[in-house]
């Protein structure tokens, strides 16, 4: 096996096909990684979540990575990061869209919307969209060793 870069058309391609990923924050140095689901559409990342954790590191430091993969096999896969900018959605018009694209699959809205216990508590589920400027994207992917 050997792993090359990918092209940046290449990253947006995988991007446009996939719709899990791992979100990563950080708050006082600490880093903290969760799954979210996702579209990516115009050259932003799309997500709808509940008030918590990630939202609250995320508006006192905006700048995230998204990992994002697709694996066949351990010898056969593509792998991109997405390093960007977190922007909440406020206004009911930018809102919208970001519900009719990630409404396109069923259950769109899971996990995000999902009922959480933090510490025995019932988080309260006020829905958050935001999204995610791409600053910068990478990526890897796997190739057979034909040498």
């Amino acid at each position: 096996m050997i792993i090359h870069d990918l092209s940046s058309e290449k990253c947006r391609e995988l991007l446009a096909r996939t719709n899990i990923g791992r979100l990563a924050c950080v708050n006082d140095l600490q880093p903290y990684v969760v799954p979210v689901s996702f579209v990516y559409s115009a050259s932003k990342i799309y997500i709808f979540t509940t008030i918590g954790q990630k939202v609250d590191w995320m508006r006192a430091n905006p700048l995230v990575c998204l990992q994002v993969d697709e694996i066949i096999t351990r010898q056969d896969w593509q792998s991109v990061l997405v390093f960007g900018e977190y922007q909440e959605l406020a206004d009911h018009q930018s809102r919208a869209r970001a519900h009719d694209l990630l409404a396109r699959p069923a259950n769109w809205w899971e996990p995000g919307y999902a009922s959480t216990l933090v510490q025995g508590k019932a988080r309260p589920l006020e829905p958050i969209y935001f999204s995610i400027s791409i600053n910068k994207l990478t990526g890897r992917q796997s190739l057979p060793d034909k040498r």
